[in-house]
């Protein structure tokens, strides 16, 4: 703790001399930030800053359970496009549907859940398609043959697999 404020000395003065004498002792010598700017210095302002930095720092979600749930549902559906082998797809699916399936049996808090769990197989029939089909326009060198050039276009595979 520090010594009060001797009468008669001003504010400035006495703090002044505060911080003189500590720099003098080596108080600030090795404090973890010393010659880094400040971060988010030119941020604007957020009353919650350091609610959503300590949020950041221990991994904890912004969103209600139920709305993480959606968004990991389709980052799955979005890994599944990117997945190397069958086996990576069933398990990639298989994970997001174990957490579907105990939602659903016990409602998280917040808006409604609104999901299913995906199809595995049809997931897998659909993933199987789309290799196929890179496979054949690998094949063609990217051309297609025949018609006026022009296909309609296909809707994402994420969004063929649920149903409508």
């Amino acid at each position: 703790m520090t010594e009060r404020k001797p009468p008669g000395v001003s504010f400035e003065t006495w703090a002044d001399r505060q911080i003189r004498e500590a720099e003098a002792q080596g108080a600030f010598a090795d404090l973890p930030g010393r010659g880094k700017p400040l971060p988010n210095l030119n941020a604007p302002y957020d009353e919650m800053w350091w609610v959503k930095g300590k949020m950041r720092r221990e991994g904890l979600s912004f969103l209600p359970p139920s709305l993480a749930l959606r968004k990991e549902a389709e980052d799955a559906a979005a890994a599944v496009a990117r997945a190397r082998s069958e086996r990576q797809v069933r398990q990639i699916l298989t994970a997001v549907n174990e957490k579907i399936e105990a939602a659903i049996r016990r409602p998280p808090p917040g808006p409604p859940l609104n999901l299913r769990p995906f199809d595995v197989e049809q997931a897998v029939a659909r993933w199987h398609e789309g290799r196929d089909g890179e496979a054949a326009e690998a094949a063609d060198g990217g051309i297609t043959g025949g018609g006026s050039g022009t296909a309609a276009p296909r809707r994402p595979w994420w969004r063929r697999l649920r149903p409508t």
